[in-house]
């Protein structure tokens, strides 16, 4: 599954509350305790951590 930023928010949000149900669109997840959700933390973090960035490449023009 390719996490997004928005699912790492999510699941921020329910540490920082204490809630254990996070919801992210239309999909709700409820863990069992605080430690299953920091393991996810660290699994979505890590993921898109691996992922590559997006690149942007630039051209600039000029008159010689």
């Amino acid at each position: 599954m390719a996490y997004t930023q928005s699912d790492l928010d999510a699941i921020n949000a329910a540490i920082a509350s204490g809630e254990l149900r996070v919801r992210q669109g239309d999909r709700e997840v409820e863990y069992r305790s605080m430690n299953d959700l920091i393991r996810a933390k660290g699994l979505i973090a890590q993921e898109l951590a691996q992922s590559p960035a997006t690149r942007c490449t630039l051209a600039t023009f000029g008159r010689s």
